[in-house]
């Protein structure tokens, strides 16, 4: 299987399945003499450990994560860094009904038709547990990136139930199983998605991504486009079905002169009156916080029995056991974090690597 690589000069390999006996990633072209230890990784893999609270898989997995190489003395040495996190809680029997069924919303069809085998269990290869390694792989993105960099993620929307922006609070992210930052929402969402798990049945979610602190200039005019690499970083989530930067889909309702951000001087710098881009003009970083959106489907594994086919050509009946999230999107909020980390932090290097006396921010013309 190819293609399990992301990122051009900074990037990303990952390993490993759901049921196997570890995951793994390795993370190149990090540059040196960066401080990296498990402790600077552990803190974002705990963001996203399954079963932390009634409304994600009770699968226990500790997730505990050990650097096998790159670092000496603590301090990165610009060779490949090598992680691993050992899966201790598979119950792989949870899978024996399903061998030769394909269950529906799953990828178990398309992987049987491409390769010709498949690893039934948790999904193998396709699995979410393989996201554990990006939000790693994020962890050192964030340090390449440095502390004036912010990465942040919020639910804003379950199921059919969105958000008031006007109760946005980024403080309450951490304190409820969310990640929500309407602190209002969360309470109905608790009820909402109680009966949604009683049911046996699983519900959507979209994410959205901010980064603050992001340096002009990242990101190139047509094939290395910024935003692009985003919407194929956050795409390549599991169970993403659609991106957006800054007003998205919602733009195409707007006037140009209600879309178009203005400018104006302030003390000697360049300031917008609004956001609508996202952060991102022509494919590159204007300097302002980048924003994107991504949307989750439901949780295909359901205890609803569903119609499909098995490997005979069968029609048959499926009904997914095992420990499922209700609503998937709620762990990708840490991995949506990792994948945005993982791209800019791939372009300030390409960035650097182009223009290595670039300024901080372009001189602009004097009248």
């Amino acid at each position: 299987m190819s293609h399990n690589s992301f990122g051009h000069l900074f990037r990303l390999t990952t390993w490993g399945e759901s049921h196997g006996p570890a995951i793994g990633c390795v993370v190149d072209g990090c540059p040196p003499r960066i401080a990296l230890s498990e402790a600077d990784v552990q803190p974002w893999l705990d963001l996203r450990r399954p079963g932390q609270s009634k409304f994600t898989t009770q699968r226990q997995e500790p997730d505990t994560v050990r650097i096998l190489s790159g670092v000496f003395e603590g301090m990165t040495t610009g060779t490949p860094i090598a992680m691993v996190i050992d899966n201790v809680d598979q119950r792989s029997r949870d899978y024996g009904d399903i061998a030769t069924r394909y269950r529906p919303g799953h990828a178990d069809l398309a992987y049987d038709l491409k390769y010709g085998i498949r690893d039934y269990r948790g999904g193998g290869r396709s699995s979410a547990r393989e996201t554990a390694m990006r939000v790693a792989g994020g962890a050192v993105a964030r340090l390449v990136l440095g502390a004036g960099v912010r990465i942040r993620g919020a639910l804003v929307q379950m199921g059919p139930h969105g958000i008031d922006r006007s109760r946005w609070d980024w403080a309450q992210v951490r304190e409820n199983p969310f990640f929500c930052p309407d602190p209002v929402a969360a309470a109905q969402w608790e009820n909402y998605l109680a009966g949604i798990r009683k049911t046996g049945s699983s519900c959507g979610a979209v994410i959205e991504i901010v980064a603050e602190g992001v340096a002009p200039g990242l990101g190139a005019p047509i094939y290395g486009k910024l935003d692009a690499d985003i919407a194929a970083a956050l795409m390549g989530i599991n169970a993403v079905k659609g991106v957006e930067i800054g007003e998205g889909f919602a733009a195409a309702a707007l006037s140009g002169e209600a879309n178009a951000d203005e400018m104006r001087m302030d003390d000697g710098e360049v300031a917008f009156g609004s956001n609508h881009a996202g952060g991102i003009l022509g494919g590159i970083s204007t300097g302002q916080p980048i924003v994107a959106r991504f949307a989750v489907k439901p949780t295909s594994s359901i205890l609803t029995p569903r119609k499909s086919v098995d490997r005979a050509g069968q029609d048959v009946e499926v009904t997914t056991k095992g420990r499922h999230d209700p609503c998937v999107g709620i762990r990708a909020v840490p991995v949506g974090e990792a994948m945005l980390a993982l791209v800019l932090a791939d372009h300030l290097m390409r960035h650097r690597a182009q223009n290595p006396d670039a300024p901080v921010r372009a001189a602009l013309p004097r009248n």
